[in-house]
């Protein structure tokens, strides 16, 4: 996650930079060095010099395996923003991947988990968002296309339970979810008061901001299927934490005037402002 905030525009990383936030947040240089080591030996970065002076290039597949998450957030905050409406419609995904292909069969139930669908049984899988070119890239990836099946549906039934609010109740944990959120907003709060205060921040400690907040967005997002706000209790959390969350992007990018700003600020502000705009429309 350090490593990932860092990444600048042009998909490198300063390792000077690297080191001076680990070092903020409490980790040590050899953690650093192991993690980079780590993150070459599986293909993820490319590296260049040595010690400080280094810099990390990242390879074609993490920049590409970055877009996703951005593309998750920016759907969170149409949602959140009312420009997501629910279609009533629930997105189904079943797979049948031999004995032989184990590890495919495993990758693929995790990755549908992590696209936020949840298990009716063994082998199928439901959404409430239209999942379908996500789990397809997963499953061409995965080597398990053959074995997939997506089908749409508007009557779901679970049990006696066909209730929309009640389906989502019943199959994902929303009390778990909405407690990250919770954690999120009591992080983003006190980020926020520096980031609009009077105070300097240099550009490690904006840095620092940065990953300590991403840290605990991604926390709070990861496990978040994203179910329309048709679905969810009210008030939500998570709508609340994101607006704070917008808010302390906003302020980071107004903040930081460095020619090399990591590729995530303005992503996540073009994210914000996109919310916003579409809010006040």
């Amino acid at each position: 996650m350090l490593v990932h905030a860092l990444v600048r525009e042009d998909g490198t990383v300063a390792a000077d930079e690297l080191y001076d936030v680990a070092g903020t947040l409490g980790m040590s240089d050899q953690q650093v060095r192991l993690c980079i080591k780590r993150l070459v030996a599986e293909g993820r970065f490319t590296h260049e010099g040595r010690g400080r002076k280094a810099e990390l290039h990242a390879t074609p597949d993490t920049l590409r395996d970055l877009a996703p998450g951005a593309d998750f957030l920016r759907h969170a905050f149409h949602q959140d923003a009312g420009a997501a409406p629910w279609d009533g419609v629930w997105h189904l995904a079943a797979f049948a991947v031999p004995e032989s292909a184990r590890a495919a069969r495993d990758a693929l139930r995790e990755a549908l988990v992590h696209l936020g669908g949840a298990p009716l049984q063994g082998g199928l899988y439901v959404s409430a968002n239209a999942w379908e070119p996500y789990v397809e890239e997963a499953a061409h990836r995965l080597g398990a296309h053959g074995g997939l099946t997506l089908l749409t549906t508007t009557d779901l039934r679970r049990g006696d339970t066909r209730e929309p609010v009640e389906l989502a109740r019943e199959l994902w944990p929303l009390a778990e979810i909405a407690d990250r959120y919770h954690r999120l907003d009591r992080v983003a709060g006190p980020r926020l008061d520096r980031l609009t205060g009077p105070a300097e921040l240099s550009p490690a400690e904006l840095l620092t901001l940065a990953v300590e907040l991403t840290a605990e967005l991604t926390r709070a997002m990861e496990p978040d299927p994203l179910l329309p706000p048709e679905l969810l209790p009210r008030p939500w959390p998570g709508t609340l934490a994101r607006e704070r969350i917008a808010r302390c992007w906003a302020a980071l990018y107004t903040r930081d005037r460095g020619e090399a700003r990591p590729a995530l600020f303005r992503r996540y502000a073009e994210i914000t402002r996109e919310a916003a705009d579409r809010a006040t429309r």
